[in-house]
């Protein structure tokens, strides 16, 4: 070997004439951030090689070296024993080099009928498939904190708002149920995903496929997919499935937001209707009675960078030909925090959730201002044969008196609210106790307590049936 081979990237360097210039190789590196899919990576390599040796390229002997030599490889990486090159580019050449120091010429066999354009490929949806697993699972562990919350809260009466203005009474189980509505459609967003994302690309080499008797069926069943790719050219170009699952994730992202939002105005003074745990929360180091809510704003404020990244990974793809292209390695560092962020997020709500703490009392008395039985009172006038509009009109004159003189609807008498309409009886006061509106809404999808309580008993039975399938 020439002085000049030994300068270049040993794994590709036969065509060139000079090497890599130093600043450059960092610059083209990616083994800084993608040596994460060394378990995808060497994963996808013992498919390849039983596959390889399946069709007779590899013998049962060389086999038995590769595979005895890639778990070997994976000890060292796991007990940290690794030197990681920056010269071999990324976590492919790595492993393989390793390969080749540890057992010969064998090594080198291992890449036949394949390309780093599909085993990236193939890494990356194996990763992803790791992670979109972990995600359900952390999904459905904070649906079960909302249903404990929600089936003790049933019954507890809060505001419920629209324009963050009082709107009707509603009940704080009521009001968890509805997060929980959201994560399921983040989880069957996932889950779906997860499907589409589940065809190897391995064997569609660098784009065209190989001229080796390769298996691909075989190689897809030994890493768990449904079956491979369709299209060569697609399927080493293409990164629908990371965008796809970045959308999911600012789904999942903006959810958690919103939760957040509202757990910090839950907390703040000005509400003061739920109490964190303080193991959730932090002081000020200069006003000793702050209790700051700061796991629910770092998770309002992380949902921007997921949103960020899809937006990134948009823009990198949108503008490729086919297949390949180099920008497609500026993929995986927003993927990577892409996952890494809602993993945090998700695992701090499912944490903390189950520990919130109401204020019974101060929901309630939030509830009993503003007039929130409002419309309750309109409803009671239509069944008495008013129309809507009519009734809407006596019911906003009642209101305005009510304002003037600092009297909710319930507390007003019967003759006060006469005057403005002699349809009402004594029999309104049942609806405009905060108890008669929200019991007055038993349909499926209702406020009712009944109605709350029967929905976290279906929940209850649908992630029991979801534990059952997986």
């Amino acid at each position: 070997m020439s002085s000049n081979d030994q300068k270049t990237n040993q794994q590709w360097g036969g065509r060139f004439n000079e090497p890599t210039d130093a600043f450059v190789a960092r610059f083209t590196a990616s083994i800084d951030f993608d040596k994460r899919l060394y378990a995808q990576d060497i994963r996808g390599s013992q498919a390849h090689a039983r596959m390889l040796n399946k069709v007779g390229v590899l013998n049962e002997d060389e086999l038995q070296s590769i595979l005895q030599g890639l778990e070997q490889i994976q000890g060292e990486i796991e007990r940290g024993e690794i030197e990681w090159s920056v010269e071999l580019e990324d976590i492919h050449m790595n492993i393989e080099a390793r390969l080749t120091d540890r057992i010969g010429i064998t090594g080198k066999k291992l890449h036949t009928g394949r390309s780093r354009n599909d085993q990236v490929a193939t890494d990356i949806r194996l990763y992803l498939r790791d992670e979109i697993d972990f995600l359900l699972g952390e999904i459905t562990r904070l649906q079960r904190g909302l249903l404990t919350v929600a089936e003790r809260e049933a019954k507890t009466i809060m505001p419920g708002f629209t324009h963050l203005q009082t709107a009707q009474p509603v009940t704080f189980g009521h009001h968890l149920m509805a997060w929980f509505e959201m994560l399921q459609r983040d989880f069957s967003r996932l889950r779906d995903c997860r499907t589409r994302m589940n065809q190897s690309p391995l064997g569609a080499a660098a784009l065209a496929g190989t001229t080796y008797p390769i298996d691909r069926i075989y190689s897809a069943q030994l890493m768990g997919f449904d079956g491979p790719t369709a299209n060569s050219l697609d399927s080493v170009s293409d990164r629908d499935f990371a965008i796809e699952f970045c959308a999911a994730a600012s789904m999942i992202m903006n959810h958690l937001s919103r939760m957040s939002e509202e757990l910090v105005l839950w907390t703040s003074a000005q509400f003061d209707f739920i109490d964190l745990p303080d193991r959730f929360c932090t002081g000020s180091s200069i006003m000793p009675q702050k209790k700051n809510p700061d796991v629910p704003e770092l998770v309002r404020g992380k949902g921007g960078r997921v949103t960020g990244h899809l937006i990134s990974l948009l823009t990198l793809m949108k503008s490729q030909p086919l297949a390949y292209n180099k920008d497609n390695q500026e993929d995986k560092e927003p993927l990577f925090d892409t996952v890494d962020t809602p993993k945090g997020c998700l695992r701090a709500y499912a944490d903390m959730v189950p520990a919130i703490h109401s204020k019974a009392d101060n929901m309630r008395e939030a509830a009993r201002r503003g007039f929130s039985t409002a419309t309750d009172l309109a409803d009671y006038l239509v069944r008495q044969g008013m129309p809507f509009r009519d009734a809407h009109e006596v019911v906003g004159k009642a209101v305005a008196f009510g304002i003037k003189n600092k009297l909710d609807l319930s507390d007003m008498s019967l003759d006060q609210l006469q005057q403005f309409s002699t349809t009402i009886g004594t029999d309104v006061f049942d609806v405009l106790t905060l108890e008669g509106s929200v019991n007055a809404r038993d349909h499926i999808g209702g406020t009712a307590p009944r109605q709350v309580l029967l929905a976290v008993a279906n929940a209850r039975e649908d992630l029991e049936k979801r534990a059952s399938e997986t």
